[in-house]
């Protein structure tokens, strides 16, 4: 069956924001160069705009899973601003590695390039992975993709609006 709405995966640190290394305050909210042009011109094109994003900062104690979401809802909230539209977000913060236990996994489902919050995504909003495809930073972004059956496309900078306009011919 091929109903269900198109999607678009953005990883965040790298290719909507710029990656600053554990962003988690206001201040660290920088959008790179045709970000929220790129989401509303998806938008328009009849995308769903999710967000999937490795956030092993929770698990390395550098900051906590409240500001993790207090973050994510203000980066919704300030592309909201512009027109431009994320449907969902999805966030791990597990890690092998974890300081504290309640995040401490070897290899958790939803850790990119694993595609547990693809797969979720698709199933909770009704996406058709045939007509979706992600956008990813990191090589465990496009094999997430891999995984969940979706097209990966590797953004490596620049004004992500040009890129998602190369991508889709428009």
């Amino acid at each position: 069956m091929t109903s269900g709405v198109p999607a678009v995966f953005l990883d965040r640190d790298g290719v909507l924001i710029e990656d600053s290394g554990y962003p988690h305050l206001e201040e660290h909210l920088r959008f790179v160069p045709g970000a929220g042009e790129a989401v509303r011109r998806l938008n328009q094109l009849g995308y769903l705009c999710v967000v999937v994003t490795n956030q092993s900062g929770v698990a390395r104690g550098l900051f906590t899973e409240a500001q993790m979401k207090a973050f994510n809802t203000l980066l919704v909230r300030r592309m909201a601003a512009s027109r431009a539209v994320i449907g969902a977000v999805y966030a791990c913060p597990f890690h092998a590695e974890a300081i504290d236990e309640r995040y401490r996994h070897p290899d958790h489902p939803d850790r990119k390039p694993n595609p547990g919050m693809i797969l979720r995504a698709i199933a909770d909003h009704h996406i058709n992975p045939a007509k979706s495809f992600l956008i990813g930073d990191q090589a465990s972004d496009l094999e997430a993709a891999r995984r969940a059956g979706i097209p990966g496309f590797r953004f490596e900078g620049g004004n992500l609006d040009d890129f998602v306009k190369d991508l889709l011919g428009h």
